[in-house]
């Protein structure tokens, strides 16, 4: 992760991931807070698989930015349609404005860190073999090398 949108991504996941976790423990309290689960078992579910996924896209894994792009469509793509179209017909009650809110941002985020792992060049670039990088980077090795070889002087008559 070199690019710094790549750093902001992984910054607002996690802060997201925890705003969603406050949200979901002050809701089975019973405390009101501003966000609440439309479902608390998938939403406690979500955030475990969002917590490995945001872990390992900060890895540069692309499976785990599908995972979390699918479940974060799966989980709050059905409830946004459904709010947008009550926008769109002048039907939806103000309190929800929220939450249609937090489901925009969650499915843009979920669709920023996928196209953010496909499109990182160094990943592509630059893929990682283990088996091989600590012959082909090991600098001292090559100067040993070059050491040896200069001291091998022979003379021809």
């Amino acid at each position: 992760m070199k690019n710094f949108s790549s750093w902001l991504i992984a910054m607002f996941a996690f802060m997201f991931w925890g705003f969603r976790l406050v949200g979901t423990v002050l809701n089975s309290i019973g405390i009101e807070f501003m966000f609440v689960p439309s479902n608390m078992t998938m939403e406690i579910a979500l955030l475990f698989i969002t917590f490995i996924c945001i872990c390992f896209m900060v890895k540069r894994k692309l499976l785990a930015a599908a995972i979390y792009l699918a479940c974060h469509f799966i989980y709050y793509g059905p409830t946004f349609v459904q709010h947008f179209t009550q926008i769109l017909d002048q039907t939806l009650p103000t309190e929800q404005y929220m939450s249609v809110l937090f489901e925009l941002f969650a499915l843009v985020l979920a669709i920023a860190a996928l196209f953010d792992v496909l499109l990182d060049k160094n990943r592509k670039a630059h893929p990682t073999d283990k088996k091989t990088d600590w012959f082909y980077t090991n600098k001292d090795y090559d100067r040993k090398l070059d050491e040896r070889a200069d001291k091998n002087n022979y003379r021809t008559l």
